[in-house]
């Protein structure tokens, strides 16, 4: 199901994404990534869309092939996407930027949370999760197995203030000026 390379794993995904109709003084259509197809041929996210099916109002496309990647240092993120009620492959669409790109393009295909979380700040991007096959969670989950290490919290010391009566930042005093005696200062 995947392909095996040092400290991580990653299979392909096709990125099923829909369009759909809208009444909206600002616009006329959305987009949203609706669900995945493990193991998809590759097909550029930039290039032509293929459409899968159509309804009154929406139409669902392949945009194109993305891989997912698990890596051993962010178990902790997908334990807490397997944790949940129904796990989620949380889906990337940038905007196409150039004349013969589609409006959106597929980006980023990512099992953990927080580093989906981490695209949300981009008002441009749209960050979306979509289920998870049974199969694909237990495959994650053998991952976590496998590589997962438990980290103890370590409170951080609180580093002391700046304080201008003695001196500048670090060692870095200045140097002090000899005045000739009978001069005031």
């Amino acid at each position: 199901m995947s392909a095996k390379v040092p400290n991580r794993e990653c299979i392909d995904i096709g990125i099923v994404v829909e369009r759909r109709e809208v009444d909206n003084p600002w616009e006329d259509h959305t987009w949203v990534p609706v669900a995945i197809i493990p193991g998809a041929q590759a097909m550029d996210p930039s290039g032509e869309w293929l459409v899968l099916q159509k309804g009154e109002g929406w139409v669902h496309y392949h945009a194109g092939t993305l891989t997912l990647e698990l890596f051993p240092g962010e178990t902790e993120g997908y334990r807490s996407n397997l944790a949940g009620e129904w796990p989620f492959v949380y889906i990337v669409l940038n905007p196409g930027e150039e004349a013969d790109e589609p409006e959106l393009v597929p980006f980023l295909a990512t099992a953990c949370p927080y580093e989906a979380e981490s695209y949300t700040e981009d008002s441009e991007q749209i960050v979306e999760g979509v289920p998870m096959p049974p199969g694909m969670a237990a495959w994650v989950q053998d991952f976590i197995d496998r590589h997962h290490v438990d980290v103890a919290f370590q409170k951080r010391k609180k580093k002391k203030a700046y304080d201008p009566r003695k001196g500048g930042f670090g060692d870095q005093s200045r140097p002090k000026i000899e005045t000739p005696k009978g001069t005031r200062q």
